[in-house]
């Protein structure tokens, strides 16, 4: 053969390699960050979470939610004191709530959740023994439930019982310390409890002390067994006066995003089995508010957003790099007054906010794109708003 005829052939041989390798490279990168598949959901129930004293509303509310529109209609209340956060069992068969009450009266309720007539049936109460319980969480086998006791500074955990109900209080770990700043750190106020996505770990943000607490999750060898201890507890220390709030994993868990009320600011971290590195800070509040409130990574994991309270009350949007977790801020959307929690659709659609000192629940379309969001003049009005869930028909 001739030998023009061979480096001619060897040449195209060498480029369709190189091509070849860069499309691979390109397709993966693409498969990266787009290999989440949301689910194509149409009618949800909402649940929603409200303070009731101060003439506020009466309890739990239950609404039918298009996740397809963005409309909305009511369906029942199960009247309960204060249930300012919710969660519900992993088959959604029973709802668990805290009551945000005074010294003393720490409440945790848990309901059946008939989905066939979308009602709530009070199962029992028993008392947090510690004050002020602002979030509530539960395993992913529904046998454990904790909550985060920001008056008392602790956490408060009980059994799940065969009914759904609660056991009584079976323990109670108390924090102790303050922060830098003097009104609002005095003392611990615990914030938020959340499960490693393994469920290998209970995390707790501690807004007194600046400090994120890791407990090993243990299996319960007989009834009344707590399955957390605080003789695994290890400590992940914030900036000072960062206020550590609530935290959200992105989806596979790489990276986990805490949100510091007071500070203002997202701190990111890579995550290993149950170990935290500080890799960015970014400002959430710009405007020095020190309130900023909740936190959410949107279902395909390209978008974060955090909301702000107290001045210039909005939702701040960041895009996410797949490759390192960083964020990148994109904009920031104003809405009613006080947006505490918010809840996105699990197909990424929409985005509700609770807007407390408005009394409405705002409905906004989300840009797949750009993150960017569009109020759609849908409201939900009620009285004094604060927690949002999601759970299907079926």
């Amino acid at each position: 053969m001739n030998k023009n005829i061979i480096y001619v052939l060897s040449l195209m041989l060498f480029l369709f390699s190189c091509t070849g390798k860069k499309n691979e490279k390109e397709s993966s990168e693409k498969t990266k960050q787009t290999d989440i598949v949301l689910p194509q959901t149409g009618e949800m129930y909402l649940l929603v979470g409200t303070y009731t004293s101060d003439k506020g509303s009466k309890g739990i509310y239950v609404y039918r939610f298009d996740t397809k529109t963005g409309a909305s209609e009511e369906v029942s209340m199960a009247e309960v004191a204060n249930p300012s956060y919710l969660t519900l069992s992993p088959n959604e068969k029973f709802v668990y709530s805290v009551g945000e009450n005074a010294e003393g009266d720490g409440m945790a309720y848990a309901f059946s959740f008939d989905k066939k007539a979308g009602q709530l049936t009070m199962i029992n109460s028993q008392s947090t023994q510690s004050a002020g319980p602002c979030y509530i969480t539960i395993d992913k086998k529904g046998k454990n439930v904790h909550t985060a006791n920001y008056g008392g500074g602790s956490i408060s955990s009980f059994q799940v019982k065969n009914d759904g109900g609660l056991s009584e209080l079976v323990s109670l770990i108390q924090f102790k310390g303050s922060g830098v700043d003097t009104v609002r750190q005095k003392s611990p106020h615990v914030h938020c409890v959340q499960y490693s996505p393994d469920g290998k770990y209970l995390f707790a943000t501690d807004l007194g002390t600046d400090k994120i607490y890791r407990m090993d999750v243990m299996e319960a060898a007989f009834e009344g067994q707590p399955s957390i201890s605080e003789s695994t507890l290890v400590a992940f220390v914030t900036p000072p006066a960062t206020g550590p709030r609530h935290f959200d994993f992105y989806p596979g868990g790489d990276y986990l995003y805490l949100l510091g009320e007071l500070s203002g600011e997202i701190i990111v971290y890579d995550y290993n089995d149950g170990y935290l590195k500080m890799k960015q800070t970014i400002a959430s509040d710009t405007v020095a508010a020190h309130g900023s409130a909740d936190i959410h990574v949107s279902p395909d994991g390209k978008f974060l957003y955090t909301s702000n309270r107290l001045k210039a009350d909005g939702i701040a949007i960041f895009s996410i790099n797949p490759d390192d977790g960083k964020l990148k801020k994109v904009g920031y959307q104003s809405t009613a007054r006080h947006p505490r929690n918010f809840v996105i659709t699990p197909n990424g659609k929409f985005l509700l906010v609770a807007s407390r000192d408005d009394n409405k629940i705002q409905v906004f379309a989300i840009n797949n794109k750009t993150g960017l969001l569009t109020d759609t003049a849908q409201d939900i009005l009620l009285n004094k708003p604060v927690c949002l869930k999601f759970a299907s028909m079926d």
